[in-house]
């Protein structure tokens, strides 16, 4: 098979496909006959063919995907003018933190927050498939450790925990909650449909922007170990009147 063909085979099984799909998977289209390096050029070659289209081929957690290129949402959008589920203040604030100190319990969560953690918030993230448990900390009780999974990197667009952004400024800080409020799953068939990558002018360019409350500022402060990214580095979120239906514990 030459390569024209090969590339015309990737692109009919990646628009196709209800998922990304890996590079294993992506061999068996040709019995293994062409290798894994083989077939990354020619995601690679397929890239460069799709630049100047609104959609685009990309890679994230879970594998590679066609998706619509972030300039094009607010057009889409016309196609679904449902609004997506909004989720609150605290469900953002408890994603942010499973996000940037995983694997964590409940418990260090509200020691962060400064507030007791509905276990509504929880099932929430779990039911919407961006948090799991991992396992359980070798301690008094077992509590259960969190952890956020693929598809939260899939719907942010990200391949892995390495490429959420560093938590340095004010705007960005408060723009991570931001864009986590704003990804929803992709819509269509295609999986070209939602998703926006988690890129900084996405985050910095919002208006409205979701912010942490004061008691998961103070208690940032207090402790002394802030909010932390895939890199060890760390960086506070901006404060902002407290949810009134938390109370602290």
């Amino acid at each position: 098979m030459n390569t024209v063909d090969a590339k015309r085979v990737l692109e009919t099984a990646l628009i196709c496909a209800p998922q990304p799909a890996t590079l294993r998977e992506l061999r068996t289209l040709f019995n293994d006959a062409l290798g894994s390096d083989t077939i990354k050029q020619l995601l690679l070659d397929l890239q460069q063919d799709w630049a100047s289209r609104g959609v685009e081929l990309v890679q994230v957690a879970s594998g590679w995907r066609f998706q619509s290129r972030p300039e094009m949402r607010e057009y889409l959008d016309r196609l679904h003018p449902e609004k997506p589920p909004r989720y609150t203040r605290a469900t953002l604030e408890t994603l942010a933190i499973i996000a940037y100190r995983q694997p964590v319990t409940r418990g260090d969560i509200e020691e962060i927050r400064g507030v007791t953690v509905n276990s509504l918030i929880l099932k929430q993230l779990e039911d919407r498939g961006w948090v799991e448990v991992i396992g359980h900390r070798e301690t008094v009780g077992r509590p259960a450790l969190f952890a956020t999974t693929r598809q939260f990197l899939d719907d942010l667009g990200l391949k892995s925990l390495d490429e959420l952004p560093l938590l340095e400024s004010p705007a960005m800080q408060a723009g991570v909650l931001e864009a986590l409020e704003k990804v929803t799953a992709p819509e269509t068939e295609l999986q070209i449909g939602a998703a926006e990558s988690l890129t900084e002018e996405t985050l910095t360019g919002a208006e409205g922007q979701v912010a942490v409350s004061p008691a998961t500022e103070e208690a940032l402060d207090a402790s002394g170990n802030p909010l932390t990214n895939a890199d060890g580095e760390s960086g506070h979120l901006r404060s902002e009147p407290s949810d009134p239906s938390e109370s602290t514990p």
